[in-house]
């Protein structure tokens, strides 16, 4: 059996290593907060001090935090990924990040003899939960087909892309469609509450026509009822969003549309609203 390592139980990541363990894997976990490890450790993970910890007792390690600068530190920084790092490991980051740090974390892993893969989810709390999430992975390719039983935990879907930067560019495209969806349709939400309309009325027209998704049914529910308890963080989804703007400046790729929905979220955030789930972004069109 594989020995599995998990480190960031957040949101995503602690749903995601539970269905590890649920799965029957042999599971040791980390998180910068240690107590967020005792519900895994009654599940059956172990826990450990240290990211290298982490590492060295696992044969394949995953990885979910924040953003960028949250995989560094976890790749980089004191008792780091790379402090446990040997030769034949695998390090598999399932974070939204770039791809110019996903290649530099895939070079230093590489360096101590290890193999790495980006495999980034499309998903939120819900899916992460039930095991429902897309993985979007490049990288070492018998890394990925090493990885299949611990993805198929994890998701529905799992897709390898080709080399790295192709799983990060991917993620970004597919986060940053998904806000200005969420920009553009909180922004007609508001419009018809400044008409008298029942936004009731429009959500069943909007749920039988084209545009009918089930992003737009769960939370135009939830926004009705004022409740925008976070299943994707609003700051996370901001992130995205900048990180996908700097993919097309590289590219010099013109994304107009893009760039007002960060505006937006943008907004929201100095309003206040970065813990809230990305659809609070609705509180910004209606001010």
């Amino acid at each position: 059996m594989q020995k599995l390592g998990f480190l960031g139980l957040g949101i995503m990541g602690s749903a995601m290593a539970r269905n590890l363990v649920d799965a029957g894997h042999d599971v040791t976990v980390w998180n910068r907060s240690s107590a967020k490890c005792d519900p895994l450790v009654k599940a059956g993970a172990r826990q450990a001090d240290t990211p290298a910890a982490v590492v060295s007792a696992s044969d394949i390690t995953f990885a979910c935090v924040s953003d960028p600068e949250a995989s560094s530190e976890l790749c980089f920084g004191p008792d780091g990924v790379l402090e446990g790092m040997e030769k034949g490991k695998g390090y598999v980051d399932m974070s939204t990040i770039d791809l110019e740090t996903s290649q530099i974390i895939e070079e230093a892993v590489i360096g101590e003899g290890g193999r790495y893969l980006e495999a980034p989810v499309s998903g939120s709390k819900t899916p992460a939960i039930n095991g429902n999430l897309i993985i979007l992975a490049a990288g070492e390719r018998s890394l990925y087909e090493e990885a299949l039983p611990a993805f198929d935990a994890m998701g529905k879907m799992s897709l390898y892309l080709g080399d790295v930067g192709s799983g990060a560019a991917m993620k970004l495209v597919v986060n940053m469609i998904m806000g200005t969806m969420m920009a553009a349709f909180t922004e007609g939400m508001s419009l018809a509450e400044k008409a008298g309309l029942s936004t009731q009325d429009l959500l069943a027209i909007l749920d039988a026509g084209a545009i009918s998704n089930p992003m737009f049914r769960v939370k135009g529910a939830l926004m009705q009822d004022d409740e925008f308890s976070p299943a994707f963080p609003l700051k996370h989804a901001q992130k995205d969003i900048r990180l996908a703007l700097l993919l097309g400046d590289l590219l010099g790729h013109g994304m107009p549309t893009t760039a007002a929905a960060n505006e937006v979220f943008k907004r929201a955030r100095s309003m206040g609203l970065d813990d809230n789930d990305f659809s609070a972004v609705f509180k910004a069109s209606q001010s």
